[in-house]
């Protein structure tokens, strides 16, 4: 029987607006994934400790605030800092395309901005998981 892919979905810093990350944490779950959801208002320090007492696979943050240039890469140290190096790491929410280099730089694997398909999203995460 194939592993399913966990995953976690996250809502780093203040922002208090959490449907975008809903909508895909049950597209992923209807897509067959673990997801574990964790709520509002997460350090990236209790995203990383969640990553790994989850064990997952990947984590996918959800960012309105306008906070993505500082959260982001410190969620990514954060999960390297645990030892969890082969986490992928994705993002979704209002990121201004000039920074899209600095997050990809930082550890982010993509960013899915406002409007994306939901199958986007899930076939992304399918194919960075696809075995040989």
């Amino acid at each position: 029987m194939e592993k399913k892919i966990r995953i976690i979905i996250a809502k780093p810093g203040l922002d208090g607006h959490d449907r975008g990350a809903k909508v895909i944490a049950r597209a992923l779950r209807d897509a067959g994934m673990e997801v574990i959801y964790t709520g509002l208002r997460q350090t990236p320090e209790m995203i990383a400790e969640a990553a790994l007492q989850e064990d997952v696979d990947a984590v996918g943050l959800s960012i309105l605030s306008g906070a993505h240039l500082t959260l982001l890469p410190r969620v990514v140290a954060c999960l390297r800092e645990k030892g969890l190096e082969d986490v992928l790491v994705f993002a979704g929410g209002i990121i201004p395309d000039e920074d899209l280099a600095p997050l990809k730089e930082a550890g982010v694997a993509a960013v899915f901005g406002p409007g994306t398909n939901t199958d986007a999203v899930v076939e992304f995460i399918r194919g960075q998981f696809q075995t040989a």
